[in-house]
Protein backbone atom coordinates (compact mmCIF):
# COMPACT_ATOMS: atom_id res chain seq x y z
CA UNK A 1 0.00 0.00 0.00
CA UNK A 2 2.82 2.26 0.84
CA UNK A 3 4.29 1.73 -2.67
CA UNK A 4 0.93 2.18 -4.53
CA UNK A 5 0.09 5.63 -3.07
CA UNK A 6 3.08 7.42 -4.48
CA UNK A 7 2.31 5.94 -7.90
CA UNK A 8 -1.34 6.90 -7.64
CA UNK A 9 -0.35 10.39 -6.61
CA UNK A 10 1.89 10.69 -9.62
CA UNK A 11 -0.97 9.63 -11.97
CA UNK A 12 -3.37 12.10 -10.36
CA UNK A 13 -0.83 14.91 -10.65
CA UNK A 14 -0.15 14.01 -14.30
CA UNK A 15 -3.89 14.07 -15.18
CA UNK A 16 -4.29 17.38 -13.37
CA UNK A 17 -1.31 18.76 -15.18
CA UNK A 18 -2.69 17.64 -18.60
CA UNK A 19 -6.07 19.02 -17.73
CA UNK A 20 -4.67 22.24 -16.39
CA UNK A 21 -2.14 22.72 -19.21
CA UNK A 22 -4.69 21.79 -21.89
CA UNK A 23 -7.03 24.43 -20.56
CA UNK A 24 -4.13 26.79 -20.34
CA UNK A 25 -3.19 26.11 -23.96
CA UNK A 26 -6.75 26.56 -25.04
CA UNK A 27 -6.88 29.74 -23.00
CA UNK A 28 -3.63 30.94 -24.53
CA UNK A 29 -4.91 30.12 -28.03
CA UNK A 30 -8.16 31.93 -27.31
CA UNK A 31 -6.23 34.86 -25.96
CA UNK A 32 -4.00 34.84 -29.03
CA UNK A 33 -6.97 34.61 -31.40
CA UNK A 34 -8.71 37.36 -29.49
CA UNK A 35 -5.59 39.51 -29.71
CA UNK A 36 -5.36 38.94 -33.50
CA UNK A 37 -9.00 39.89 -33.97
CA UNK A 38 -8.48 42.99 -31.86
CA UNK A 39 -5.39 43.91 -33.89
CA UNK A 40 -7.29 43.36 -37.14
CA UNK A 41 -10.18 45.41 -35.86
CA UNK A 42 -7.80 48.17 -34.77
CA UNK A 43 -6.06 48.07 -38.17
CA UNK A 44 -9.37 48.25 -40.03
CA UNK A 45 -10.50 51.06 -37.78
CA UNK A 46 -7.23 52.93 -38.35
CA UNK A 47 -7.52 52.42 -42.13
CA UNK A 48 -11.10 53.64 -42.13
CA UNK A 49 -10.11 56.64 -40.06
CA UNK A 50 -7.25 57.39 -42.46
CA UNK A 51 -9.57 57.02 -45.48
CA UNK A 52 -12.14 59.23 -43.83
CA UNK A 53 -9.41 61.75 -43.01
CA UNK A 54 -8.11 61.61 -46.59
CA UNK A 55 -11.63 62.00 -47.93
CA UNK A 56 -12.22 64.92 -45.60
CA UNK A 57 -8.98 66.54 -46.76
CA UNK A 58 -9.98 65.99 -50.40
CA UNK A 59 -13.43 67.42 -49.77
CA UNK A 60 -11.85 70.33 -47.95
CA UNK A 61 -9.47 70.95 -50.87
CA UNK A 62 -12.37 70.81 -53.31
CA UNK A 63 -14.34 73.18 -51.11
CA UNK A 64 -11.42 75.60 -50.98
CA UNK A 65 -11.05 75.39 -54.78
CA UNK A 66 -14.80 75.82 -55.23
CA UNK A 67 -14.82 78.69 -52.78
CA UNK A 68 -11.92 80.29 -54.64
CA UNK A 69 -13.71 79.76 -57.98
CA UNK A 70 -16.91 81.16 -56.50
CA UNK A 71 -14.96 84.06 -55.05
CA UNK A 72 -13.39 84.71 -58.48
CA UNK A 73 -16.83 84.55 -60.06
CA UNK A 74 -18.15 87.02 -57.51
CA UNK A 75 -15.18 89.32 -57.83
CA UNK A 76 -14.80 88.95 -61.62
CA UNK A 77 -18.15 87.82 -63.09
CA UNK A 78 -18.07 86.81 -66.76
CA UNK A 79 -19.29 89.54 -69.09
CA UNK A 80 -19.82 89.75 -72.85
CA UNK A 81 -17.13 91.84 -74.49
CA UNK A 82 -15.42 92.41 -77.82
CA UNK A 83 -11.65 92.46 -78.23
CA UNK A 84 -9.89 94.48 -80.93
CA UNK A 85 -7.06 92.35 -82.34
CA UNK A 86 -4.11 93.12 -84.58
CA UNK A 87 -1.80 90.43 -85.89
CA UNK A 88 0.74 89.55 -88.53
CA UNK A 89 -0.41 86.36 -90.20
CA UNK A 90 3.02 85.13 -91.30
CA UNK A 91 3.66 81.63 -89.95
CA UNK A 92 -0.01 81.04 -89.06
CA UNK A 93 -2.62 78.92 -90.84
CA UNK A 94 -5.28 81.59 -90.69
CA UNK A 95 -7.39 82.99 -87.88
CA UNK A 96 -9.85 80.23 -87.03
CA UNK A 97 -8.97 77.48 -84.60
CA UNK A 98 -9.44 73.98 -85.99
CA UNK A 99 -9.79 71.19 -83.44
CA UNK A 100 -7.69 68.11 -84.15
CA UNK A 101 -5.16 69.99 -86.31
CA UNK A 102 -2.76 71.28 -83.66
CA UNK A 103 0.16 71.02 -86.09
CA UNK A 104 -1.41 73.88 -88.06
CA UNK A 105 -1.08 76.79 -85.63
CA UNK A 106 -3.71 79.52 -85.93
CA UNK A 107 -4.12 82.98 -84.39
CA UNK A 108 -6.94 81.69 -82.18
CA UNK A 109 -4.73 78.92 -80.78
CA UNK A 110 -2.37 81.50 -79.28
CA UNK A 111 -5.20 83.83 -78.26
CA UNK A 112 -7.10 81.15 -76.32
CA UNK A 113 -3.91 80.04 -74.60
CA UNK A 114 -3.31 83.64 -73.48
CA UNK A 115 -6.90 83.99 -72.25
CA UNK A 116 -6.52 80.88 -70.07
CA UNK A 117 -3.07 81.80 -68.71
CA UNK A 118 -4.17 85.32 -67.87
CA UNK A 119 -7.18 84.02 -65.93
CA UNK A 120 -9.77 85.61 -68.21
CA UNK A 121 -11.49 82.30 -68.90
CA UNK A 122 -11.58 78.95 -67.04
CA UNK A 123 -9.19 76.31 -68.35
CA UNK A 124 -11.97 74.03 -69.63
CA UNK A 125 -13.28 76.88 -71.80
CA UNK A 126 -10.10 76.62 -73.84
CA UNK A 127 -11.11 73.15 -75.01
CA UNK A 128 -14.64 74.15 -75.94
CA UNK A 129 -14.90 77.68 -77.30
CA UNK A 130 -18.70 77.52 -77.27
CA UNK A 131 -18.56 77.75 -73.47
CA UNK A 132 -17.30 81.32 -73.77
CA UNK A 133 -19.61 82.16 -76.72
CA UNK A 134 -16.58 82.90 -78.91
CA UNK A 135 -17.09 84.34 -82.39
CA UNK A 136 -14.83 86.18 -84.81
CA UNK A 137 -15.86 88.82 -87.36
CA UNK A 138 -13.85 87.34 -90.21
CA UNK A 139 -11.86 84.20 -90.87
CA UNK A 140 -8.58 85.18 -92.45
CA UNK A 141 -6.60 82.96 -94.80
CA UNK A 142 -3.17 81.43 -94.24
CA UNK A 143 -0.58 84.22 -93.94
CA UNK A 144 -3.21 87.00 -93.98
CA UNK A 145 -2.82 89.77 -91.39
CA UNK A 146 -5.29 91.99 -89.54
CA UNK A 147 -5.16 95.48 -88.07
CA UNK A 148 -8.78 95.61 -86.90
CA UNK A 149 -10.10 92.11 -86.25
CA UNK A 150 -12.89 91.93 -83.66
CA UNK A 151 -13.93 88.88 -81.64
CA UNK A 152 -16.80 88.56 -79.16
CA UNK A 153 -16.73 86.34 -76.08
CA UNK A 154 -17.49 86.09 -72.37
CA UNK A 155 -14.54 86.81 -70.06
CA UNK A 156 -13.81 87.59 -66.43
CA UNK A 157 -13.15 91.30 -66.28
CA UNK A 158 -9.93 91.02 -64.28
CA UNK A 159 -7.80 94.04 -63.46
CA UNK A 160 -5.48 95.24 -66.25
CA UNK A 161 -7.07 92.66 -68.52
CA UNK A 162 -5.55 93.85 -71.83
CA UNK A 163 -2.06 94.03 -70.34
CA UNK A 164 -2.33 90.57 -68.81
CA UNK A 165 -3.58 88.97 -72.02
CA UNK A 166 -0.79 90.56 -74.05
CA UNK A 167 1.81 89.27 -71.58
CA UNK A 168 1.03 85.75 -72.83
CA UNK A 169 0.90 86.60 -76.54
CA UNK A 170 3.75 86.72 -79.06
CA UNK A 171 4.74 90.18 -80.30
CA UNK A 172 3.01 89.65 -83.65
CA UNK A 173 -0.42 89.35 -81.97
CA UNK A 174 -1.84 92.13 -79.82
CA UNK A 175 -5.12 92.99 -78.11
CA UNK A 176 -5.50 96.73 -78.66
CA UNK A 177 -8.95 97.38 -77.23
CA UNK A 178 -11.91 96.01 -75.25
CA UNK A 179 -15.54 97.10 -75.02
CA UNK A 180 -18.62 95.74 -73.22
CA UNK A 181 -21.47 94.66 -75.51
CA UNK A 182 -25.00 93.33 -75.16
CA UNK A 183 -25.46 89.77 -73.92
CA UNK A 184 -26.72 88.52 -77.29
CA UNK A 185 -24.00 90.24 -79.36
CA UNK A 186 -22.32 88.11 -82.05
CA UNK A 187 -19.36 89.73 -83.80
CA UNK A 188 -20.00 87.85 -87.05
CA UNK A 189 -23.76 88.27 -87.27
CA UNK A 190 -23.78 91.87 -86.05
CA UNK A 191 -21.07 92.96 -88.49
CA UNK A 192 -22.43 95.10 -91.37
CA UNK A 193 -19.28 95.29 -93.50
CA UNK A 194 -15.57 94.49 -93.66
CA UNK A 195 -12.76 96.58 -95.08
CA UNK A 196 -9.62 94.88 -96.40
CA UNK A 197 -6.43 96.29 -97.86
CA UNK A 198 -4.00 94.60 -100.21
CA UNK A 199 -0.40 95.80 -100.40
CA UNK A 200 1.47 94.81 -103.56
CA UNK A 201 4.51 95.87 -105.60
CA UNK A 202 3.37 98.06 -108.50
CA UNK A 203 5.33 95.85 -110.90
CA UNK A 204 2.17 93.71 -110.77
CA UNK A 205 0.65 96.28 -113.15
CA UNK A 206 3.58 96.26 -115.56
CA UNK A 207 3.16 95.10 -119.20
CA UNK A 208 3.53 91.33 -119.62
CA UNK A 209 6.80 91.72 -121.54
CA UNK A 210 8.41 93.79 -118.75
CA UNK A 211 11.58 92.26 -117.25
CA UNK A 212 10.47 91.48 -113.70
CA UNK A 213 14.09 91.19 -112.60
CA UNK A 214 14.08 95.00 -112.70
CA UNK A 215 11.36 95.25 -110.06
CA UNK A 216 13.14 98.09 -108.23
CA UNK A 217 13.24 100.19 -111.41
CA UNK A 218 9.53 99.98 -112.18
CA UNK A 219 7.28 103.00 -111.56
CA UNK A 220 3.53 102.98 -112.06
CA UNK A 221 2.33 105.65 -114.52
CA UNK A 222 -0.66 107.83 -113.69
CA UNK A 223 -2.61 106.68 -116.74
CA UNK A 224 -2.20 103.02 -115.71
CA UNK A 225 -3.33 103.78 -112.16
CA UNK A 226 -6.45 105.49 -113.54
CA UNK A 227 -7.26 102.43 -115.64
CA UNK A 228 -6.69 100.15 -112.64
CA UNK A 229 -9.19 102.16 -110.58
CA UNK A 230 -11.71 102.21 -113.43
CA UNK A 231 -11.60 98.41 -113.54
CA UNK A 232 -11.87 98.13 -109.75
CA UNK A 233 -14.91 100.42 -109.81
CA UNK A 234 -16.72 97.83 -111.96
CA UNK A 235 -16.89 95.57 -108.92
CA UNK A 236 -19.05 98.05 -107.00
CA UNK A 237 -22.63 97.01 -106.41
CA UNK A 238 -24.11 93.51 -106.21
CA UNK A 239 -22.71 90.81 -108.49
CA UNK A 240 -22.69 87.03 -108.74
CA UNK A 241 -19.16 86.12 -107.62
CA UNK A 242 -19.46 82.35 -108.08
CA UNK A 243 -16.31 82.43 -110.27
CA UNK A 244 -14.35 84.13 -107.50
CA UNK A 245 -14.50 81.30 -104.96
CA UNK A 246 -14.72 77.50 -104.87
CA UNK A 247 -17.68 75.14 -104.77
CA UNK A 248 -20.30 77.77 -105.57
CA UNK A 249 -22.85 77.18 -108.32
CA UNK A 250 -24.08 80.17 -110.39
CA UNK A 251 -27.56 79.58 -108.97
CA UNK A 252 -26.39 79.70 -105.34
CA UNK A 253 -27.87 82.85 -103.73
CA UNK A 254 -24.90 83.13 -101.35
CA UNK A 255 -22.61 83.83 -104.31
CA UNK A 256 -24.19 87.28 -104.70
CA UNK A 257 -22.13 89.81 -102.75
CA UNK A 258 -22.39 93.57 -102.29
CA UNK A 259 -19.25 95.70 -102.78
CA UNK A 260 -19.33 99.37 -101.74
CA UNK A 261 -15.74 100.44 -102.41
CA UNK A 262 -12.64 99.27 -104.27
CA UNK A 263 -9.70 101.41 -105.35
CA UNK A 264 -5.91 101.57 -105.50
CA UNK A 265 -4.06 104.37 -103.72
CA UNK A 266 -1.07 106.38 -104.84
CA UNK A 267 2.19 104.41 -105.06
CA UNK A 268 5.03 104.89 -102.56
CA UNK A 269 8.61 103.68 -102.17
CA UNK A 270 9.60 101.07 -99.62
CA UNK A 271 12.97 99.29 -99.55
CA UNK A 272 13.81 100.79 -102.97
CA UNK A 273 10.70 99.17 -104.52
CA UNK A 274 7.43 100.84 -105.37
CA UNK A 275 4.31 99.58 -103.62
CA UNK A 276 0.63 100.51 -103.60
CA UNK A 277 -2.34 99.65 -101.38
CA UNK A 278 -5.72 98.49 -102.72
CA UNK A 279 -8.72 99.05 -100.45
CA UNK A 280 -11.97 97.10 -100.74
CA UNK A 281 -15.08 97.30 -98.58
CA UNK A 282 -18.02 94.93 -98.82
CA UNK A 283 -20.81 93.44 -96.81
CA UNK A 284 -19.00 90.10 -96.68
CA UNK A 285 -16.52 88.10 -98.73
CA UNK A 286 -16.24 84.45 -99.72
CA UNK A 287 -13.20 82.20 -99.68
CA UNK A 288 -10.42 83.78 -101.83
CA UNK A 289 -12.86 86.30 -103.33
CA UNK A 290 -10.72 89.40 -102.81
CA UNK A 291 -7.56 87.76 -104.08
CA UNK A 292 -9.37 86.66 -107.24
CA UNK A 293 -10.91 90.10 -107.76
CA UNK A 294 -7.41 91.58 -107.68
CA UNK A 295 -5.93 88.74 -109.74
CA UNK A 296 -8.39 89.27 -112.59
CA UNK A 297 -7.70 93.02 -112.80
CA UNK A 298 -3.96 92.38 -112.87
CA UNK A 299 -4.47 89.90 -115.72
CA UNK A 300 -6.40 92.54 -117.69
CA UNK A 301 -3.88 95.33 -117.02
CA UNK A 302 -0.96 93.13 -118.04
CA UNK A 303 -2.69 92.17 -121.28
CA UNK A 304 -3.45 88.51 -120.64
CA UNK A 305 -7.22 89.10 -120.66
CA UNK A 306 -9.67 91.53 -122.27
CA UNK A 307 -11.81 93.83 -120.18
CA UNK A 308 -15.03 92.02 -121.09
CA UNK A 309 -13.86 89.04 -119.03
CA UNK A 310 -15.07 90.88 -115.93
CA UNK A 311 -18.66 91.09 -117.15
CA UNK A 312 -18.52 87.45 -118.26
CA UNK A 313 -17.21 86.39 -114.87
CA UNK A 314 -20.50 87.46 -113.26
CA UNK A 315 -22.53 85.42 -115.73
CA UNK A 316 -23.56 81.79 -115.65
CA UNK A 317 -20.55 80.30 -117.42
CA UNK A 318 -17.41 79.10 -115.70
CA UNK A 319 -14.52 81.57 -116.10
CA UNK A 320 -10.91 80.82 -115.21
CA UNK A 321 -10.09 83.55 -112.63
CA UNK A 322 -6.50 83.69 -111.27
CA UNK A 323 -5.94 84.12 -107.53
CA UNK A 324 -3.35 86.67 -106.38
CA UNK A 325 -0.97 85.72 -103.51
CA UNK A 326 -2.26 86.00 -99.95
CA UNK A 327 0.78 87.82 -98.55
CA UNK A 328 -0.42 91.42 -98.95
CA UNK A 329 -3.99 90.96 -97.71
CA UNK A 330 -4.90 92.71 -94.44
CA UNK A 331 -8.25 92.92 -92.60
CA UNK A 332 -8.26 96.65 -91.86
CA UNK A 333 -11.50 97.11 -89.94
CA UNK A 334 -14.98 95.76 -89.37
CA UNK A 335 -18.14 97.88 -89.19
CA UNK A 336 -21.14 97.74 -86.83
CA UNK A 337 -23.34 100.60 -88.08
CA UNK A 338 -26.70 99.03 -87.16
CA UNK A 339 -25.51 98.01 -83.68
CA UNK A 340 -24.08 101.47 -83.03
CA UNK A 341 -27.33 103.09 -84.11
CA UNK A 342 -29.43 100.89 -81.82
CA UNK A 343 -27.23 100.56 -78.73
CA UNK A 344 -24.47 103.14 -79.08
CA UNK A 345 -26.56 105.90 -77.56
CA UNK A 346 -28.44 103.98 -74.85
CA UNK A 347 -26.14 105.18 -72.08
CA UNK A 348 -25.11 101.64 -71.16
CA UNK A 349 -22.99 100.50 -74.11
CA UNK A 350 -20.19 102.09 -76.08
CA UNK A 351 -20.19 102.52 -79.82
CA UNK A 352 -18.02 99.91 -81.52
CA UNK A 353 -15.63 102.41 -82.98
CA UNK A 354 -11.91 102.58 -82.29
CA UNK A 355 -10.86 106.19 -82.73
CA UNK A 356 -8.84 106.18 -79.51
CA UNK A 357 -6.99 103.06 -80.66
CA UNK A 358 -6.05 104.46 -84.10
CA UNK A 359 -2.54 105.42 -83.00
CA UNK A 360 -1.91 101.92 -81.62
CA UNK A 361 -3.32 100.33 -84.79
CA UNK A 362 -1.06 102.45 -86.99
CA UNK A 363 1.98 101.71 -84.82
CA UNK A 364 1.32 97.96 -85.00
CA UNK A 365 0.97 98.00 -88.79
CA UNK A 366 4.19 99.94 -89.18
CA UNK A 367 6.05 97.65 -86.78
CA UNK A 368 4.71 94.21 -87.70
CA UNK A 369 2.50 94.10 -90.80
CA UNK A 370 4.03 96.33 -93.46
CA UNK A 371 7.66 95.32 -92.81
CA UNK A 372 6.70 91.63 -92.98
CA UNK A 373 4.91 92.10 -96.31
CA UNK A 374 7.76 94.12 -97.84
CA UNK A 375 10.57 91.88 -96.55
CA UNK A 376 8.83 88.66 -97.54
CA UNK A 377 8.00 90.04 -100.99
CA UNK A 378 11.55 91.21 -101.56
CA UNK A 379 13.06 87.93 -100.33
CA UNK A 380 10.60 85.43 -101.78
CA UNK A 381 9.11 87.35 -104.71
CA UNK A 382 5.64 85.83 -104.32
CA UNK A 383 3.98 88.36 -106.67
CA UNK A 384 6.61 87.96 -109.40
CA UNK A 385 6.41 84.16 -109.15
CA UNK A 386 2.62 84.28 -109.35
CA UNK A 387 2.67 86.55 -112.42
CA UNK A 388 4.67 83.91 -114.27
CA UNK A 389 1.64 81.58 -114.00
CA UNK A 390 -0.79 83.99 -115.72
CA UNK A 391 -0.07 82.69 -119.28
CA UNK A 392 -1.46 79.24 -118.39
CA UNK A 393 -4.92 80.67 -117.68
CA UNK A 394 -7.52 80.64 -120.44
CA UNK A 395 -9.53 83.87 -120.26
CA UNK A 396 -11.24 83.67 -123.64
CA UNK A 397 -13.28 80.47 -123.35
CA UNK A 398 -15.12 78.58 -120.68
CA UNK A 399 -12.73 76.61 -118.54
CA UNK A 400 -12.86 72.88 -119.35
CA UNK A 401 -13.33 69.97 -117.01
CA UNK A 402 -9.59 69.44 -116.73
CA UNK A 403 -9.07 73.01 -115.61
CA UNK A 404 -11.96 72.71 -113.16
CA UNK A 405 -10.38 69.67 -111.56
CA UNK A 406 -7.02 71.39 -111.41
CA UNK A 407 -8.50 74.47 -109.77
CA UNK A 408 -10.45 72.37 -107.30
CA UNK A 409 -7.33 70.53 -106.21
CA UNK A 410 -5.54 73.85 -105.76
CA UNK A 411 -8.42 75.29 -103.73
CA UNK A 412 -8.50 72.23 -101.49
CA UNK A 413 -4.75 72.45 -100.96
CA UNK A 414 -5.00 75.98 -99.58
CA UNK A 415 -5.13 76.15 -95.79
CA UNK A 416 -7.56 78.42 -93.96
CA UNK A 417 -9.89 80.87 -95.65
CA UNK A 418 -10.77 84.48 -96.01
CA UNK A 419 -14.55 84.11 -95.80
CA UNK A 420 -16.75 85.83 -93.23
Amino acid sequence: MLEIRPLFGVLVNYRWTLKTHGGLNRFLRAMSEGSTEQQTAKLLKRTNEENEDSSERLQAAKKIKTDEHTEDEKRFPKKKVVLLLAYSGKGYYGMQRNSGTSQFRTIEDDLVTALVKSGCIPENHGDDMKKMSFQRCARTDKGVSAAGQVVSLKVRLIDDIIKKINEHLPAQIRVLGLKRVTQGFNSKNNCDARTYSYMLPTVAFSPKDYDTKKIAAFRLEAETLQRVNRLFSLYKGTHNFHNFTSQKAPSDPSARRYITEMSCGEPFLCSDCEFAVITVRGQSFMLHQIRKMIGLVIAVIKGYAKEDVMERSWGQEKVDVPKAPGLGLVLERVHFDRYNKRFGGDGLHERLEWDREEAAIKAFKEAHIYPTIVETECQEGSMVSWMSTLPIHDFETTAGETRDNKDQKQENADEGNESD
